[in-house]
């Protein structure tokens, strides 16, 4: 059916609903829910949801309690197609049809095969009226790491760089802190706080004995699974990450081959192994490990070093985004690299990101990008 004229923003009211859900939803999508009735005076919301943390209860549930009875005969606006099938809840478009809801305006259509366009075909079968595809390209930006367990069964990869000028994330010492400047530290933390898990290679975990938590305030219950890529298993018992394994999960992505003592002692002190298959040259498949950690539940990925973790994921093409903050320093040819060497002959053969927002954080710059289809 033909768009309204305020269907937009109520459809972006409903997906700044939805973003309150990422990092805490996962495997399920984050979903919102505005519902709109028409009064003489304009359009009033009765109703506002989004998906809780674990994923239930839905967007839907939530904004049909709040309204109640004023439900009868309005518009819900959901960021995703409601589903249509039985789970740990009952169907949404079955919720909004006895709830008496006379439209759904939707943003896009659920990939899940279980779902698939069955919600909106059982809304219509019901009378109710339906409008798809409102602010689409912004609800698939919004839930690509779901979208992208269903297409390729890998979560989304987001690589988060802070270097200076010249691309450098250390002096030749390898010294780091702090390269960027508080307010992109902070900015960083909110990305934690959005991702399912957090991911760094193993150099870069001995080295830095990272704590790899979101430590914003009032955002400590946000911490993401912490994952050390690790094929030789050389993190030390003693690190922060393994000492705190009983309060903020730590996996390790590793070799079967490892040693069987070191692997038991890792096990003793909480940490879950993950036996990752070796690829070309011996050395870790990392597409492998994102499956691996999609099949455990993850659909956003955040990763922070170090410069080969950065290139073996660019290799393989499985970095979706990349948010990166640049500080108005050099460091020089002999510092540490963003990423490292990707025997890239020609320059249209590198890997290709499109710019979606830049801007100042503090003294730094920040800029996202996209992957380039």
């Amino acid at each position: 059916m033909a768009m309204r004229p305020y269907d937009i923003p109520f459809m972006k009211a409903a997906l700044a609903l939805a973003e309150r859900g990422l990092g805490r939803v996962a495997p399920n999508p984050a979903v919102g829910c505005v519902i709109v009735r028409e009064e003489a005076e304009g359009p009033r919301v009765v109703g506002r949801g989004y998906t809780r943390p674990g994923g239930r209860p839905h967007a839907e549930t939530e904004a049909l309690a709040q309204a109640g009875d004023l439900a009868r005969g309005a518009t819900a606006y959901v960021s995703l197609e409601p589903c249509s099938h039985h789970g740990k809840t009952g169907p949404c478009a079955e919720a909004l049809i006895e709830a008496g809801i006379a439209r759904v305006v939707g943003a896009i259509a659920d990939p899940n095969p279980e779902v698939a366009g069955r919600g909106f075909a059982r809304l219509e079968a019901a009378g109710v009226e339906v409008t798809e595809n409102v602010c689409a390209a912004d609800a698939q930006y919004l839930n690509q790491g779901f979208f992208l367990t269903m297409s390729e069964r890998r979560p989304l990869v987001t690589l988060k760089i802070a270097a200076s000028l010249d691309g450098r994330t250390a002096t030749h010492e390898g010294q780091s802190k702090w390269i960027t400047g508080e307010a992109s530290r902070a900015r960083g933390h909110l990305l934690r706080a959005t991702h399912d898990a957090i991911l760094v290679g193993s150099a870069t975990a001995i080295v830095d004995d990272p704590e790899l938590t979101c430590r914003l305030p009032g955002l400590g219950d946000r911490s993401p699974v912490r994952v050390v890529a690790d094929g030789r298993l050389r993190l030390p018992l003693t690190s922060k990450l393994v000492r705190e394994a009983d309060r903020v999960p730590l996996w390790i992505l590793t070799m079967a081959e490892g040693d069987a003592v070191r692997r038991k002692a890792f096990e003793d002190c909480g940490v879950e192994l993950i036996d990752v298959a070796a690829g070309e040259g011996g050395v870790m498949d990392m597409r492998r490990a994102m499956e691996l950690l999609a099949e455990r539940g993850m659909t956003r990925v955040l990763v922070e070093g170090g410069a080969r973790l950065a290139a073996s994921l660019m290799r393989d093409a499985l970095v979706d985004r990349i948010e990166w903050f640049q500080a108005a320093k050099l460091i020089g040819g002999d510092g540490y690299p963003a990423v490292a060497g990707l025997g890239i002959r020609h320059v249209e053969g590198a890997p290709h990101f499109v710019l979606r927002h830049a801007g100042r954080s503090g003294g730094d710059l920040y800029a996202s990008y996209v992957r380039s289809v």
